[in-house]
């Protein structure tokens, strides 16, 4: 189905389930790696490629609802598909509204569970291409210095010229300067160029009375 370099990540503490979703995957072209409760995972696993966590709801220790917070916490893109014989409503709504692609019930149909896992590849193959990209774009703004960071974060506002070198405390003409160094550094043609890769990379305009 893929050759993607990454797997599917089972989490559940029933042999049984884990051995017949692992053949079930395995069967439609998807690595796969098992384990037996959410700490095996957070001690081998975290942080690593994984395409998609199927992910049981009770478990002892960390449960399925705690991982699901700590692997937010982590950053990690991998989506999330909980697949449980104990859930309800209330529980469903709290882990959707955390982010999970999906919230399936045992026994599932296995149509229905490779779909799932599908739209979660999918997901997490966008994700990942948006990480890369504000990566790269951090990269490039890592090169300039703190006040062409100051420059460009007024530039970004639609602020002239004039109006950033009173807000700097600078000469008009060295916010020219540095004004092209950071359009050449970052390699963008127009502000509202920069302004998209600022928003992309988490970078804050400046706010009036801040320096």
């Amino acid at each position: 189905m893929t050759d993607a370099p990454f797997s599917i990540c089972l989490i559940d503490d029933d042999a049984s389930v884990r051995r017949s979703l692992q053949r079930l995957l395995m069967a439609s072209g998807y690595c796969v790696e098992t384990f037996p409760d959410a700490q095996s995972y957070l001690d081998g696993r975290a942080g690593e490629q994984c395409g998609c966590i199927i992910l049981d709801v009770r478990m002892p220790g960390v449960d399925g609802l705690e991982l699901q917070l700590r692997l937010a916490d982590l950053e990690q893109v991998a989506p999330i598909v909980f697949l449980t014989g104990h859930g309800d409503i209330p529980m469903s709504v709290k882990a959707v509204k955390r982010g999970a692609v999906d919230f399936l019930t045992k026994p599932v149909d296995e149509k229905v569970l490779l779909a799932a896992v599908d739209n979660a590849v999918a997901l997490y193959r966008r994700r990942l291409a948006e990480y890369r990209n504000v990566a790269a774009i951090r990269e490039r703004m890592a090169v300039l210095t703190p006040r062409e960071l100051e420059v460009m974060r007024c530039v970004i506002t639609g602020a002239p010229n004039k109006k950033i070198a009173e807000t700097l405390g600078i000469a008009e003409k060295t916010v020219k300067v540095h004004r092209a160094r950071v359009m050449s550094k970052l390699d963008v043609a127009s502000v509202a160029e920069l302004l998209q890769i600022c928003q992309q990379a988490g970078i804050e305009p400046v706010t009036q009375g801040q320096r």
